[in-house]
């Protein structure tokens, strides 16, 4: 029995360095799926947004058919948008800021649209409208829930990878650490509204 011990020793401490390092693999692969769960709601958002975008328009056009500047920015920013796709395995901070940005671009396009409405009451008073402006406050809502939700998501993931001794075996095993949703440039300043 002697004879083996050291043999059985070693087998037991492979074993235990390959269950910790699984297990710190497999913790970071969950960790990962909860990220691109919470991405995946992130664009659902948006995209709910997006489809949105060409009925509130509709509405407009016809109320305010000389505000074709402010509708036809509304259409592109929304075009910019839905060209703009991330993977979420492999999201940079670059990538995420320029998701972010043509997203920005929508909002503010959107922003602009709805100021402008204020000149028709008409318009305002309409049922169709005041649904339709009730549903995109609704939207920007759940956008905002999706995002802060993504970063939550982010954050034990970062964590885990980054931790000692986890970040030498996340080097290793090639795994990244994910950026966070940040504020759009100028977030900071209170918005004007003109009318």
């Amino acid at each position: 029995m002697k004879r083996f011990l050291p043999w059985i020793i070693v087998a037991v401490v492979i074993l235990a360095l390959y269950l910790w390092a699984s297990g710190i693999y497999n913790k970071a692969v969950t960790l990962d799926q909860d990220v691109k769960e919470s991405w995946g709601n992130v664009n659902t958002a948006y995209q709910k947004r997006n489809d949105l975008i060409p009925n509130l328009v509709s509405t407009v056009k016809g109320y305010a058919t000389h505000e074709k500047s402010t509708l036809t920015a509304v259409i592109e920013a929304r075009a910019k948008a839905t060209s703009v796709t991330i993977d979420p395995t492999n999201v940079t901070p670059e990538q995420l800021a320029a998701y972010n940005s043509v997203q920005s671009g929508v909002s503010s396009s959107l922003s602009r649209l709805l100021v402008s409405v204020e000149q028709y009451p008409d318009l305002k008073a309409n049922q169709n409208f005041i649904d339709l402006q009730r549903e995109l406050t609704s939207m920007e809502n759940q956008i905002l829930t999706a995002r802060t939700r993504f970063n939550e998501a982010v954050k034990p993931y970062n964590n885990n990878i980054n931790t000692f001794p986890r970040n030498i075996l996340a080097g290793i095993y090639g795994l990244k650490e994910k950026p966070y949703f940040e504020a759009s440039t100028g977030a900071d300043k209170p918005v004007e509204v003109k009318f």
